[in-house]
């Protein structure tokens, strides 16, 4: 039986653009969907401020300290992606249409062997680093529309 979309709400949900000290942007190729790379991001906990849960995710999904980077931008609104008919009631129990994420900036300063995606619930398989290009080109097609919106809104911040 496939859900109603319109019935259902957005996820609340944080995302997170990694740069390097040269602009470059933090990319892992999901475990489930090889070939899709994407950014960090995930859920929103109940009690927890978005920037709170930008910095919890970097640590789960990647293994970097909330000492190792700096908050430099956040996106001026919430933006949203609908699921793919085929993932639509399959993907979070079936509760959301999609997500609705707040995007962080942050300068990663610490060494390379502070990134560890052998974490305990591991989501990517393996990462670079790459270009806004490469970012753009790279995602999955339902979420290219948000990273073309990221690329305009931080290209101050990018290589």
């Amino acid at each position: 039986m496939t859900k109603d979309r319109s019935t259902l709400p957005y996820r609340p949900c944080v995302g997170i653009m990694l740069l390097n000290a040269e602009g470059r942007i933090f990319v892992g190729e999901r475990i489930d969907t090889p070939g899709a790379w994407q950014m960090p991001q995930g859920g929103i906990d109940a009690g927890e401020t978005p920037e709170e849960a930008a910095l919890r995710e970097l640590w789960e999904e990647i293994g970097v300290k909330s000492d190792h980077v700096e908050v430099l931008a956040q996106s001026a609104d919430w933006l949203t992606y609908d699921l793919p008919d085929h993932l639509l009631g399959k993907v979070w129990k079936g509760k959301y249409r999609g997500q609705k994420q707040l995007w962080f900036v942050l300068r990663f300063k610490g060494a390379e062997s502070a990134i560890n995606i052998d974490t305990d619930h591991p989501e990517f398989g393996q990462w670079k680093w790459t270009d806004s290009a490469g970012l753009v080109s790279d995602i999955v097609s339902f979420k290219r529309d948000i990273y073309q919106a990221l690329v305009t809104e931080f290209s101050g911040h990018l290589a």
